[in-house]
């Protein structure tokens, strides 16, 4: 392989089963906005995939709700570490947030958070599990918290299985992504400046 060859990883897109999979199964994430100066700031929250969109939740107080309402922009970043019996790779979700503080998606949200993907997927909970869960939607359910949606906008993915079986020439053509900007038009051109073609 060349090194042009090593650095194409916009070809491997996750399936959109796998892409759900990972989403449906991840337990936490980060969330990043950017604060009125200009810094990208995130922080690691958990999270609820529900229905083609990512939901955390947090106090009205925190700064990234100020942020959010000044500049609704913000990213979703999800590790397969995050989701253990889940696909290998990441996602970054480009997004637009809305900030929710009605009861109606409270009653939905907090329920969901707090039995985390095990009770979200269709795994049975023990009773002790049920119990742990229901304190802890107890003290979600507070005036001063509001959810926050986030809206995709773009999906930036990497399948590492796929890259593996890439590298040892089993990937199929009908596997492959298309190349995307990064890949395709940025990097000849920084190989060219390289000198390297």
């Amino acid at each position: 392989m060349s090194t042009k060859d090593h650095e194409q990883v916009s070809i491997y897109p996750f399936a959109p089963e796998k892409r759900e999979e990972l989403l449906s199964k991840a337990r936490e994430c980060v969330f990043n906005w950017t604060t009125k100066d200009g810094w990208a700031v995130g922080v690691v929250h958990a999270f609820v995939w529900h229905k083609g969109r990512a939901w955390i939740t947090c106090g009205v107080h925190r700064h990234r709700v100020s942020a959010l309402r000044r500049d609704p922009r913000c990213s979703v970043v999800v590790s397969g570490i995050a989701a253990p019996d889940g696909p290998n790779g990441a996602i970054t979700i480009k997004g637009t947030a809305i900030i929710h503080d009605d009861e109606a998606t409270k009653r939905w949200f907090y329920p969901a958070l707090a039995r985390g993907p095990y009770g979200r997927n269709g795994g049975a909970m023990t009773p002790d599990m049920e119990a742990a869960a229901k304190a802890f939607e107890e003290r979600l359910d507070s005036p001063l918290r509001v959810i926050i949606e986030i809206v995709p906008v773009k999906f930036i993915e990497l399948d590492s299985d796929k890259m593996a079986k890439d590298t040892t020439g089993q990937l199929t053509e009908e596997e492959r992504g298309p190349l995307l900007e990064a890949d395709a038009k940025r990097m000849p051109a920084v190989l060219k400046q390289l000198g390297i073609e």
